[in-house]
């Protein structure tokens, strides 16, 4: 089975800094990684590298069977990317949001409403403009932006931050569903134990690479791959 992430001594830049300096790593369809580093380590650059944002200039990048090197832009309509921008507009409404999302990725617009329930967006919130949102309501709009464009590879930065328990929980319920959907899922987070609790193992980045590989303590029950089929390269 081909892996829905490959890099090998990957190297991306941010200007002309190395923000991924080398980096080895590889993921198997339908596995939860947990990345792990401390500020600057260049987990949001190896995420913005998977969804095609952040070019890769040197090594081996495919994702999903896509050669990044040659061709990122292709690999966006089958990854959805959470991240501390929530590319939302203020001006437009909830639901005027998620249907520019879908629209724009030429995806169909039906069935938006029971995943605006399932954030608590229904009701009077699905016509309030974005901006005048709380920043925790925000992130849930962002969120469902992303279950309704069903990508293939969910890229995760700090999804619990803004998040009261309630999202977060739903989160987590909604990252098992994907994964038992048969989507794979890379999330990077500061909150080990919350994150771990979804992954099948953790991937260590420090200086732009991969420097530690280990499997979580006990875990909730994501359907994937079995521990011993995880790698990294």
């Amino acid at each position: 089975m081909a892996a829905a992430i490959h890099f090998r001594n990957a190297v991306a830049l941010s200007g002309r800094f190395p923000a991924l300096s080398g980096v080895d790593v590889e993921v198997d369809p339908g596995e939860v990684v947990l990345v792990e580093g401390p500020n600057g380590a260049g987990k949001t650059s190896l995420l913005r590298a998977c969804a095609g944002l952040l070019a890769v200039v040197d090594g081996e990048a495919e994702v999903l069977g896509h050669n990044l090197r040659s061709d990122r832009r292709s690999i966006r309509r089958k990854v959805g990317m959470l991240g501390h921008a929530s590319f939302l507009y203020d001006d437009l409404s909830v639901i005027e949001n998620l249907v520019f999302a879908l629209r724009a990725a030429r995806l169909p617009v039906g069935g938006l409403r029971p995943v605006m329930d399932r954030l608590g967006l229904g009701g009077r919130l699905a016509d309030t403009r974005v901006g005048s949102l709380s920043a925790g309501q925000r992130r849930r709009v962002a969120l469902a932006v992303l279950v309704a464009r069903a990508p293939v590879l969910w890229l995760l930065d700090e999804p619990h931050a803004g998040l009261d328990e309630s999202g977060r929980d739903i989160l987590d319920e909604l990252v098992h569903e994907a994964v038992d959907g048969g989507a794979t899922v890379m999330l990077a987070s500061h909150e080990p134990d919350r994150a771990g609790a979804l992954a099948h193992r953790v991937v260590r980045m420090a200086g732009g690479c991969v420097v530690g590989l280990s499997v979580p303590g006990p875990r909730l029950a994501v359907p994937g791959p079995r521990l011993g089929q995880v790698h990294v390269a």
